[in-house]
């Protein structure tokens, strides 16, 4: 009886470590003219979406890749496909940037 007991945990435990990890939503924030956080983490199939606490409409573009619009008090999402970090920043204000890293930390 003992053995069986063990033997059902151990099957438990194999099927939950190989189950797929489930897809996360990160949020970044804006306000005062900030991305925040400034680094987020995301893998494939991760949805970044972007709050806009400020009065003006930002962006949050990867050149080649994706632009995102986000009207002031309004959220946008993107659905993270890329296995690779990525930097982006607002078009209309260059200076606010901010990055969406992997978990494999690739630089």
């Amino acid at each position: 009886m003992l053995m069986r007991h063990r033997w059902s945990i151990m099957v438990f435990v194999l099927a939950l470590s190989a189950a797929p990890a489930q897809a996360q939503t990160i949020t970044v924030t804006i306000e005062k003219m900030m991305f925040t956080p400034a680094e987020v983490t995301a893998g494939p199939g991760d949805t970044v979406e972007w709050v806009n606490k400020d009065i003006f409409a930002h962006t949050a573009t990867v050149d080649g890749s994706f632009e995102v619009i986000i009207p002031p008090g309004k959220s946008a999402s993107i659905e993270f496909k890329g296995s690779r970090s990525v930097d982006y920043y607002c078009r209309f204000h260059p200076n606010m940037k901010g990055r969406i890293a992997t978990p494999g930390g690739d630089g």
